[in-house]
Formats: C-alpha cells, structure tokens, sequence
C-alpha cells in the first residue's frame, strides 16, 4: 500500500485568472479545430465537443443536430446493423466526419463492427469503449482492432493515468478517453472507491498523450459551459458530454409527463436500468455502478449548444485567446474555495 499526497483537483477547485485580451467581441473566437490522427493519418477539422456513447445521448437525432454545428457524437453501440443501414441512407453527406461507431470488445461487438464498416465503408471513426481500459483485453483488443482498420480513427478509453494513455497510444489508438467515476449518473467512485479528479486527470493524461502525438477526451464532470472550458483549458483536445446533453428532444429516454411538467429519463450505461434493457439484469458477480434519473426537458438541442459555445467564446475573450487552440496556453488556474454566490438559484 502507498499513499500519493499530490492534491489532485476536479473543476469545481480552480477558476481561469484573466488576462489582457486585444479582443473585441467574443464573435471574433474561432472553436474550430483541425487534428492530425496519429495512425490513421486523416485530418479532421470541427468543434471539438462530443455527446457521449449513452443510449440516452449517443442518439442518431442528436447526432444529426450536432453535425449541423460541426460538433461530434460516438453513437451508442446498441443500435443494429439495420439502424446503421437506415440512418445512414437518410444522413445528409459528410456525417461520417461526426459520428463514431461505438463497441465493446466482446466476439459479437467485433463482428458487429466489422458488418457496419463493410457495409459502410466511408465511416472513419471507432469509438472502442470499456468502463476499466486497464485491463490487458481491453489493450489486446485495441490492437486488434487497429490491425484490422489501419485507416480509420480510433477512440479508446476510459483511462485516468499518463502511463496507461501512452499504452494504449503504443497499441493502436489516435485518442484516448479520460475519465472514471466524474460523470453524473455514475457512482463508480462511491461503489468501487476507485476514480481520479478530473481536472487533474486531463493535465497528466493530455501530456502523456500530447508527447506520443496523440489526443485525449475528457469525459464527464462537466455540468455548466465553465467546465467545458476548463476541461480544454487543461489540455483536453475534446471533451465529451453526457447530462448536459440528455432531456432534449433529440436525446433518447422516455419522455414522462408528472404534474404539467415533462421530464426525460437518463441513465448510466452500468446502471440497473441499462443492464435490464440490454443483458438481462445485473449479473450476480455484480453491482450496478449507475444512476437512474428524470431530466426537466429542455426542448431542442441547440438552445443547450448556444449556451455551451456562448460561454466558452467569453472564456477565451476573458483569457486572449482567439483561437480555442490557445487556450491552454493562455490558461492560469486559482485554487478555490468557493465559485458561485448562490443568494439566489433557479427554482
């Protein structure tokens, strides 16, 4: 046993300094950035902020309204081959540079993969995910999967720790998912006691990564557009979004009506709630590490998406940045105490 006594930090323990700024507007900050895979050498260019691989948000409607806006979804892996056939024979061209085909990495989620990209040979991007990337299956099958796809876009996670994203960068993947434990609906931490804080998980993973070539996500933790900034202002090349996006139209879940007022159901993916729908139950081995609950509804996405994009272009305003791509280079961080006078909250 041994004990680390470095403070790590979560976003709720820092706020940006600002800096002088020879910005005018927050009009003149451009979010587009343009990456360079590692081993699958294509070149992308978006808004770098993904809806999550939930079946509640991962959705192909939500996909589509985020392609409009140039940001990114890793589409849920329970969708069939036929979905995949449907959806994309509806899409309009260019959505492969904005979705990515999710799996596990079980026998079935390997030959399910293989069917869609044969059918489909213009999607580019895989998104391979697991809840715990430490384990060596979860690295023999990313290299397997690079093997079998050498041009295509690999996302692999969830990792917290620089040595594990530098393993899985060596063994195939362009860019690794961050994270365990942060996300709203998770309770990984508090059933398992395993977990890193989030912020301090993008700085050390970002460098890991960022010296091999590659790039990471950050993934969950964030509940308002200040987060999404500074999870960028740390390091992250894009960030992954989950709650923010559930209890739209476009999300999945069903929607319920309760007193005049509707609401959306959310889950996590190792909650009760999924583990019935898609395998039956939680095994016996087993707990579920997953919450189940009723998001108010917020109508279509993209009001939630100006206020995310809104807030993180003041961000750089505040910073000097006008380019997102600076910001981490014009990012201080202050520890905190404190971030929001709460006198008054919305009922």
């Amino acid at each position: 046993m041994r004990i680390e006594n470095d403070i790590k930090l979560g976003f709720k323990d820092v706020m940006f300094r600002p800096k002088r700024s020879t910005l005018k507007s927050r009009s003149q900050v451009n979010l587009n950035r343009e990456f360079t895979f590692l081993h699958s050498q294509t070149t992308w260019t978006g808004v770098p902020i993904m809806a999550a691989n939930m079946d509640t948000v991962g959705t192909f409607s939500l996909a589509l309204a985020l392609a409009k806006q140039n940001l990114f979804t890793a589409v849920q892996k329970h969708y069939s081959l036929e979905d995949w056939d449907a959806f994309l024979a509806a899409a309009p061209s260019g959505i492969e540079n904005y979705i990515a085909v999710s799996t596990g990495t079980s026998q079935a989620d390997s030959d399910k993969l293989k069917a869609i990209f044969s059918a489909h040979t213009q999607l580019r991007f895989i998104c391979i995910d697991v809840a715990n990337g430490y384990s060596e299956h979860f690295v023999k099958f990313v290299e397997h999967t690079r093997a079998q796809f050498p041009d295509k876009v690999i996302i692999a996670g969830n990792v917290v720790t620089g040595e594990m994203v530098e393993e899985l960068i060596l063994s195939g993947a362009d860019i690794v998912k961050v994270g365990i434990g942060p996300g709203s609906v998770c309770t990984t931490r508090v059933k398992t006691g395993v977990g890193y804080p989030q912020l301090s998980a993008i700085i050390e993973c970002a460098d890991a990564a960022h010296g091999l070539g590659g790039q990471i996500i950050s993934d969950g933790g964030c509940a308002v557009p200040g987060d999404v900034s500074k999870a960028f202002g740390a390091g992250a090349d894009f960030v992954m979004l989950g709650g923010m996006l559930a209890g739209h139209e476009e999300s999945g879940g069903e929607l319920i009506e309760r007193d005049g007022k509707h609401y959306k159901q959310f889950y996590g993916m190792s909650s009760e709630t999924a583990m019935d729908k898609y395998v039956g139950g939680v095994a016996e081995y087993r707990a579920s590490e997953g919450k189940t609950v009723e998001v108010p509804f917020k109508g279509p996405v993209e009001h939630t998406l100006q206020d995310i994009l809104g807030g993180i272009r003041s961000t750089c305003t505040y910073v000097g940045a006008a380019r997102l791509k600076e910001l981490t280079k014009r990012t201080t961080f202050i520890r905190v105490n404190e971030q929001e006078n709460q006198v008054y909250t919305n009922s």
